[in-house]
């Protein structure tokens, strides 16, 4: 899966992408940037700024939960 258009891509359909392969290929985030030459960092940002948020403990993102 070449995930390297990740700054153009829908980030809905971006989060889908990534989490598959965080399910299927990699054991971490960690795991994922450097097996796919990634910007940990713009990627985050570029899913956080649509909702999302990794959960390390799940190893996916998922809707960012407000806080009160």
């Amino acid at each position: 899966m070449n995930l390297s258009s990740y700054e153009t891509l829908d980030p809905h359909l971006l989060v889908g992408l990534i989490n598959t392969a965080l399910r299927n290929d990699c054991d971490s985030l960690d795991d994922l940037v450097k097996t796919h030459d990634l910007d940990q960092d713009a990627l985050e940002g570029r899913l956080r700024s649509a909702g999302y948020q990794y959960m390390p403990d799940l190893n996916q993102f998922r809707p960012a939960v407000a806080s009160s």
